[in-house]
């Protein structure tokens, strides 16, 4: 089995989160055990910035098994897709969405009383759910109602965490 793994998982690890850590190493650990660990290069760019050098990421990557494979042009024109629906969900309802449950509320400004606009995803997180569900079929993440809600057809596992 193969399983992506997304950059928050990791930084829970690495920064360390205290709120965090215990679970997503315990995500780590356990799908390790059942297959191959992938990420994306969105992935491994945004883990880069907690590295002092191309050699350090290098070897802790190797060091934990985790792979980088890189995207294809398949995986690319899905997450093209997938942020053009956001992108004109985003326009038409000028909610924000919780990363946790994927409730779309709006937020409004506290002087005008006009709703705040403001793109909580970039194509990035577009290329990494894109990327899970071409090579992987699984993400491990905290941002599972973004996932829930944009990438339906892609597993996402946090009970260890969260529950169901």
């Amino acid at each position: 089995m193969i399983t992506a793994v997304d950059t928050n998982i990791l930084l829970d690890i690495l920064i360390p989160d205290k709120e965090f850590l215990q679970s997503s190493k315990a995500l780590l650990d356990g799908y390790s055990e059942k297959g191959q660990l992938i990420i994306s290069e969105t992935v491994y760019a945004e883990l880069a910035s907690q590295f002092g050098s191309q050699k350090d990421i290098n070897d802790f990557l190797s060091d934990t098994g985790i792979k980088v494979v890189y995207s294809n042009e398949k995986s690319l024109c899905l997450a093209a897709e997938r942020w053009k629906v956001y992108a004109a969900r985003r326009k038409k309802k000028n909610k924000l969405q919780c990363p946790q449950c994927g409730e779309n509320v709006t937020a409004l400004c506290s002087k005008c009383n006009k709703p705040l606009l403001f793109r909580q995803h970039i194509i990035s997180d577009f290329i990494v759910g894109a990327h899970a569900l071409t090579y992987a079929k699984r993400l491990l993440s905290r941002d599972r109602g973004f996932y829930k809600t944009y990438f339906k057809d892609l597993r996402t596992d946090l009970r260890q965490r969260y529950g169901s």
